[in-house]
């Protein structure tokens, strides 16, 4: 805090050895060169009564300064006596910072004035670099001029070394031309029945590829067809000793057995294989199959089928007594007897009505099932129609005439089906054929 004494008289400590006097100063500043707002007082003796000004610590102590200012002074003097040393503090504060900011203000330009000299020589440096860049961007890169256009020109342009080259290359006049020579090379290996892949893949030629090939072919088909000899002669030797044995007609049994399941499956009707069990006569086991029919159908009464089958030579006569004795051994209102072809009667095929009983003819080769689904739905027709034969009279010619109408459609069938087998025998043969070849 500065220190201001109205009277001009300060405190007499003079411990303070840094004086501010109205003579030589330690700079020798005389006291003419001060500024004429600075008056010196004289003492009492009549000398030059000197200014002091010391610091102790962070104060600012100032003894015996006085300041001739009218101005200032009638300013300072408007304002209460208790006000002014706190203004005039105020004021030296203000001085004193304005003289720092003008110090670091010279320092500011200095530094300022060296950029700007920085800045002007980059300037110039650049505009140096920026004048040698585009003269050697203009003696490489210009039109027409630069060294790369007429490098480009030289070897991309119309008469350029490139075009020479590939229209030489690429001349289909020349001979010794590439695409001449690959015209050559193309012709030698691919052009002609004497080319070396026409003589690669000739199977007639005897050091061709193909010509191996073509043997191992041919061998192995043959060794195709020894054994398809060779199997079809086991099989028709193992048909004709089951043909002789017992055993061929356990066979026609299986085949219809599997038949007849599923024909009584869709009618919702019951199937047993009765062959090997006594029936109702005392050690008979006439009846192969039993046709137990829907009891729905049946009005609740146990009503049956009993079906033959039969791949053995048999009399009419013996066939007859044997299918009454299989109606009464199975109890059992009608009877249907399945012959194979070669055991069948003259004029029953594919099925027919002889008497009470259904005859019906299947194929083991080539089984027909419509023909045996045509026969047992016959059968079931005849053992329904007994139930009520007291009530309704029997309509023998509409069953004729629609027997008949079914043979007919039977027949149609049996036409197609040889027709398709022909085609695929001929086929199969023709196959062998190609392949033998």
């Amino acid at each position: 805090m500065v220190g201001v004494h109205e009277s001009g008289v300060g405190p007499t400590d003079r411990r303070d050895t840094l004086g501010v006097t109205t003579g030589a100063d330690s700079r020798g500043v005389e006291p003419a060169s001060l500024p004429p707002a600075l008056t010196v007082v004289p003492g009492r003796d009549g000398t030059p009564a000197p200014t002091r000004v010391r610091i102790e610590g962070d104060r600012i102590v100032v003894e015996r300064l006085v300041i001739a200012d009218p101005a200032l002074a009638a300013f300072l003097g408007e304002r209460p006596v208790d006000d002014r040393a706190d203004l005039l503090e105020r004021a030296v504060r203000i001085g004193l910072l304005a003289l720092q900011d003008a110090g670091v203000t010279v320092n500011v330009d200095v530094v300022r004035a060296e950029f700007e000299k920085l800045v002007r020589q980059a300037e110039s440096v650049n505009e140096k670099a920026a004048e040698a860049l585009e003269q050697t961007l203009r003696t490489n890169f210009a039109d027409g001029d630069g060294r790369l256009p007429r490098t480009l020109e030289k070897f991309l342009g119309d008469r350029g070394a490139l075009r020479s080259m590939v229209e030489e290359l690429f001349d289909e006049s020349k001979r010794d031309s590439a695409i001449g020579r690959i015209g050559r090379m193309l012709e030698r290996y691919f052009d002609g029945d004497a080319s070396k892949l026409a003589l690669l893949l000739d199977p007639t030629r005897l050091n061709s590829p193909m010509h191996q090939f073509r043997q191992e072919m041919s061998a192995g088909f043959k060794s195709i067809e020894e054994r398809l000899v060779a199997i079809e002669a086991a099989a028709a030797a193992r048909g004709a000793e089951r043909a002789r044995s017992s055993a061929k007609g356990g066979d026609f049994e299986d085949l219809l057995e599997a038949m007849l399941a599923d024909i009584a499956r869709g009618a919702g009707d019951l199937l047993d294989r009765t062959g090997t069990e006594a029936g109702a006569l005392m050690k008979s086991k006439k009846g192969d199959f039993v046709l137990t029919i829907d009891g729905r159908l049946a009005r609740g009464c146990d009503l049956r089928v009993v079906i033959e089958a039969k791949d053995r030579p048999m009399s009419m006569r013996a066939m007859r007594d044997e299918l009454r004795e299989a109606r009464e051994n199975r109890g059992a209102a009608v009877a249907v007897v399945v012959f194979t072809p070669a055991h069948a009667p003259t004029g029953v095929a594919p099925f027919n009505l002889v008497g009470d009983d259904v005859y019906c003819v299947i194929d083991p080769e080539a089984p027909d099932r419509a023909a045996l689904e045509a026969a047992i739905r016959l059968a079931r027709l005849l053992a329904l129609a007994s139930l009520v034969e007291h009530e309704v009279e029997v309509d023998a010619a509409a069953i004729n005439a629609a027997l008949t109408a079914i043979r007919e459609q039977l027949e149609v069938v049996r036409s197609l089906k040889a027709q398709l087998t022909s085609i695929s025998t001929a086929t199969w043969i023709w196959r062998r054929t190609s392949s033998s070849r």
